[in-house]
């Protein structure tokens, strides 16, 4: 007999777009491939969440010869109903204690 549990995909209770914000606030500089590798995302989707990130306000780029570096805004609040009383500011200092 096998197990259901196992034949689940995964979840987790961040989206991909709470992981590649939080793994900018960590490292700024990632790259593309880089993000897509921590998050276990595809780079593709990596680029569309950059996208709507960027053009919702959450985080802006700055290039820096080939690269970018990513500045995230955490004076931004959450979108959910349920959490947009909080800043994105709460997030970070919730995962990474700073």
């Amino acid at each position: 007999m096998s197990n259901k549990a196992e034949n689940k995909r995964p979840w987790t209770f961040l989206t991909n777009h709470a992981h590649v914000l939080l793994s900018l606030a960590k490292s700024p500089s990632l790259k593309i491939r880089e993000l897509a590798i921590e998050v276990n995302i595809t780079e593709r989707a990596v680029q569309r969440i950059l996208a709507e990130l960027t053009e919702s306000g959450y985080i802006s780029a700055t290039k820096e010869g080939r690269c970018n570096i990513y500045k995230v805004n955490r004076d931004m609040y959450l979108r959910h109903p349920n959490e947009s009383h909080q800043k994105i500011e709460g997030l970070i200092q919730l995962i990474f204690g700073k």
